[in-house]
């Protein structure tokens, strides 16, 4: 049986293949992406990757972990130029052909997260400021609202509140209403999945 690291590599090395064929220079205007020596820089919530015909590269100049590969590749592979977000988000489970990861997003994303800050919206507001969040042109009543720039062109808000005496901490992350046309289920998940991931690491420093 193939290792994970395996087909890891076997995955990676069919979607480097596929963006060798793409136009990086041309695409990089219309995603708000630069391209610098023949290589395309796309930031993701706080961190910069570049995507080139030699590979896919983190800042410090190695590749990244497989969700962060797919969902790179996927991003260029898929691309569709869309209007801005015009105020209209949805939740993970308002995707099409999200179902399968409706429980996944739920308990390892959301529910995940606000265990982990749970009883700590200072350290939270802190780890989010961290990794560039800012106030979202969005009234809403709750404890903490937090925008990120996901993507280029493609921001999620982190809306939270906190545990009281009756209901125990809650989150929600919201994605613009038309992620879905650019991104599959998978790829949103992971959007979600790294922005977590990025908040536990700051949050422990």
């Amino acid at each position: 049986m193939p290792s994970p690291e395996s087909i890891f590599n076997q995955t990676y090395e069919k979607y480097l293949a596929q963006l060798r064929e793409l136009p990086l220079a041309s695409i990089a205007p219309k995603i708000g992406a630069d391209y610098i020596d023949k290589r395309l820089r796309i930031p993701l919530f706080d961190r910069v990757f570049e995507v080139s015909s030699a590979g896919i590269t983190g800042q410090d100049g190695r590749r990244p972990s497989y969700d962060v590969c797919v969902l790179l590749s996927k991003y260029l592979l898929l691309f569709t130029e869309l209007p801005e977000c015009g105020g209209k988000w949805a939740t993970f489970r308002d995707f099409k052909d999200s179902r399968p990861l409706h429980n996944y997003f739920a308990n390892e994303v959301e529910r995940a997260m606000a265990t982990q800050f749970s009883g700590r919206i200072d350290a939270l507001k802190m780890a989010c400021e961290s990794i560039k969040g800012y106030p979202p042109d969005l009234q809403v009543s709750y404890d903490l609202a937090m925008q990120f720039d996901a993507l280029p062109k493609h921001s999620v808000i982190l809306l939270v509140n906190d545990a009281d005496a009756e209901f125990p901490a809650q989150c929600t992350v919201l994605f613009p209403a038309h992620f879905d046309a650019c991104l599959d289920a998978e790829c949103i998940a992971i959007v979600g999945s790294h922005l977590f991931s990025r908040l536990k690491q700051f949050a422990v420093r």
